[in-house]
């Protein structure tokens, strides 16, 4: 079904995941590097790859580094930060132009690596540190991004609602980190924790296009800093958690329209076998256009101008997402619950089911269209220790009955209601 397939190799202390295929008109190479999500590094983790991006020790500017790009044919360099459950990821990519689609060109791949190893490991570096113009532009610009959550109130309201679920567990982290620590943070006390991190965080490299394993091992023990012996395990965290009592939270900001996010504990992860009756759980309720959140509370009733779930498959927690008029706040939240209830009953029908089947699928499948997605949905299964073939992905939601479906719904359990409504008027609960 698919030529999408990863070789996996250990080289010294890196993990190396190959896969050949010319599906691709580029080549794409990615380091993951994982660290525990905490207070105490989730600011450096999250300034890093920009600082990083900023130059290497051959070309020490930004500008001769994006002159480097151009020469390898308009390649692109990117980096970001992201959590997966109680891991904070930091990504560095590099996509490079296929040789066989250009003339004169044979070893842009070798290029291209050489580039991302100088990226990784050969930082710009200024008093045994990194350059402190660098780290200071970059502070700045990682306190707009953390600040700008707040302009965009859906992503807000979602942060918010899984900060109070998850208050004393350290995913209620923002991925991007925090305001206090930024003036804190020095070249040299950035520098110090990217030694720390990859001497012994584990990395794991990714190479997609028409590349071999063999060729792959060969530049990677050129261009990186592959080091002996084992890297340090990054625990999983918790994720399992009975909620004790239903917490209910009410932000007041400058909105015209209410947003209600509810959070709710599936005690299922992707590690899990039940995760696939998960998928077509979530699908049923709020995953898709046909999904009963999207029928009935925003169709039907009319009570939200948007409504759906979606999973934290490493963390285990699903969340509903809604647009809402304020003054129907405890109308909607009524809907909303009464649609777990439903599914809690077993009330979804064959063709929920059938049409919910063929969204996950397709979605399966369309992630083998972009190098990206291949290489992300390969790294969810390397952190679950759950690698699956897209096959058998397929064949996993396509085994899943209603009866699993029913067992999944029954040990699904709200934990907090978050609603971010207006200043003025009304009670907590949004009535006036």
């Amino acid at each position: 079904m698919s030529d999408i397939r990863f070789e996996t190799v250990n080289v010294g202390s890196l993990r190396v995941h190959v896969c050949s295929t010319d599906k691709f008109k580029t080549n794409m190479m990615v380091a993951m590097v994982q660290q525990e999500l905490s207070p105490q590094t989730v600011t450096l983790h999250a300034l890093l790859p920009s600082v990083l991006q900023r130059g290497t020790q051959s070309y020490p500017s930004t500008i001769q580094l994006k002159q480097q790009l151009d020469a390898l044919y308009g390649a692109t360099l990117f980096g970001d930060v992201f959590k997966r459950g109680e891991r904070h990821i930091m990504q560095l990519g590099l996509e490079v132009a296929d040789d066989r689609y250009l003339k004169g060109t044979s070893a842009l791949m070798e290029d291209g690596m050489k580039l991302l190893g100088e990226i990784l490991y050969q930082p710009v570096m200024e008093d045994g540190a990194f350059r402190k113009s660098y780290v200071e532009a970059e502070k700045k610009n990682l306190k707009q991004k953390i600040e700008s959550l707040l302009d965009d109130k859906i992503r807000f309201a979602a942060h918010r609602c899984v900060e109070e679920m998850c208050k004393d567990e350290p995913y209620a982290l923002f991925n991007h980190g925090r305001l206090q620590d930024l003036d804190a943070i020095s070249p040299q006390s950035l520098y110090t924790y990217y030694l720390e991190l990859v001497e012994h965080c584990p990395i794991d490299l990714y190479f997609v296009g028409n590349v071999t394993t063999e060729n792959v091992v060969e530049l990677v023990k050129a261009h990186f800093r592959t080091g002996e012996g084992k890297r340090r395990e990054i625990p999983v965290g918790r994720t399992h958690k009975t909620p004790e009592k239903v917490h209910e939270v009410v932000d007041r900001l400058d909105v015209n329209q209410g947003k209600l996010n509810l959070g709710y504990r599936t005690q299922i992860t992707l590690a899990d076998p039940d995760y696939p009756a998960l998928q077509m759980y979530n699908g049923i309720l709020g995953g898709f256009p046909h999904s009963k959140l999207f029928i009935n509370v925003r169709e039907k009733a009319s009570l939200a101008y948007y409504a759906a779930s979606r999973l934290e498959s490493h963390k285990g927690i699903l969340t509903v997402q809604s647009g809402i008029e304020i003054d129907n706040y405890q109308q909607a939240v009524d809907i909303i619950r009464k649609q777990f209830a439903m599914m809690e009953r077993g009330e979804f029908t064959e063709s929920e089911m059938n049409q919910t089947r063929a969204m996950l699928i397709n979605q399966l499948k369309e992630r083998q269209d972009r190098a990206y997605n291949v290489i992300d949905a390969h790294y969810h299964g390397v952190l679950s220790g759950q690698v699956q073939t897209l096959e058998q992905m397929i064949e996993g939601i396509h085994q899943v009955t209603d009866d699993e479906i029913k067992k999944v719904a029954q040990k699904i359990q709200l934990d907090t209601v978050y609603f971010l409504r207006n200043r003025k008027g009304g009670n907590e609960n949004g009535e006036d």
